[in-house]
């Protein structure tokens, strides 16, 4: 067996980048550099430049032209596609719809929510819309798969205030984490149009001014009432995020553990 020190340059192994990946998916549909380059509309050399590791990340339009030419001639593997948007720097601007994300939790997915009983446990996308959850889930929210969007729940249902004991400073983390998700998607489009519906509810204007951001949890603990008997409870929460190769990044899993009841935090 060769020695490190025997083995070329040549042959030293490199991280995987956007120029070489494109000449793999070029070389594969025994396409030339001309070719790719008119139906990209840039011009040969700035092809060879890219494979060759000479330029910086090529913009998204060009990235969606070659995608869409080398799609044409065979199609391209989503985990392919992902890739290529990754390495160039890029992330896909259009947000999948609910239904689209839905799509996504197939039937095992859905056979996990119901595993994790008597736990709730849901799929949340990263815009706050339920997607998928277990019976449980539903139980202690009431009223929230009806809403679908977490926010709209917290303001538009009275039920929230009823069940979430400590409902100001829940709310608040939602809305917080919310910012923070928006600056993690690069994609403002949607938020505007999310923006535009919470802006209706004055509750959410004044905790949104107040300009907080949030990346997650500071404490897992959530203080819950059963608004049946009025018990409270203690609920330890945690989220993970889904990554899928289709639509990485745009769902996350809730799972909650039903404790006994504690004090509001102050």
């Amino acid at each position: 067996m060769p020695r490190k020190t025997d083995i070329a340059d040549d042959h030293l192994l490199r991280p995987p980048s956007f120029g070489g990946l494109l000449r793999r998916l070029r070389d594969e549909r025994h396409m030339s550099r001309e070719k790719l380059a008119f139906a990209a509309g840039v011009s040969a050399s700035y092809i060879t430049h890219l494979e060759g590791g000479d330029r910086e990340h090529p913009t998204r339009a060009v990235v969606d032209a070659l995608i869409g030419y080398l799609d044409g001639i065979r199609p391209l593997l989503p985990v392919e596609r992902r890739h290529l948007y990754d390495l160039a720097g890029l992330v896909e601007d259009a947000f999948p719809s609910v239904e689209k994300l839905r799509s996504v939790i197939d039937e095992d997915m859905r056979q996990g929510l119901l595993v994790h009983r008597p736990n709730p446990a849901s799929y949340i996308d990263t815009r706050w819309n339920v997607l998928s959850c277990n019976d449980v889930y539903a139980d202690m929210f009431p009223g929230l798969v009806e809403d679908v969007n977490v926010l709209r729940w917290f303001f538009g249902n009275e039920m929230s205030k009823k069940v979430m004991v400590e409902w100001e400073r829940e709310a608040g983390l939602t809305v917080n984490w919310l910012r923070g998700l928006i600056g993690q998607t690069g994609d403002t489009a949607w938020a505007t149009s999310l923006l535009e519906e919470l802006g209706g509810y004055p509750e959410f204007r004044s905790m949104w001014a107040a300009g907080g951001t949030a990346y997650g949890r500071e404490t897992p603990d959530m203080l819950l009432r059963d608004p049946r008997t009025g018990d409270t409870y203690n609920l330890s929460v945690q989220m993970f995020r889904v990554d899928s190769t289709n639509h990485p990044g745009r769902m996350q899993f809730f799972l909650g553990v039903r404790q006994p009841g504690m004090t509001p935090a102050t």
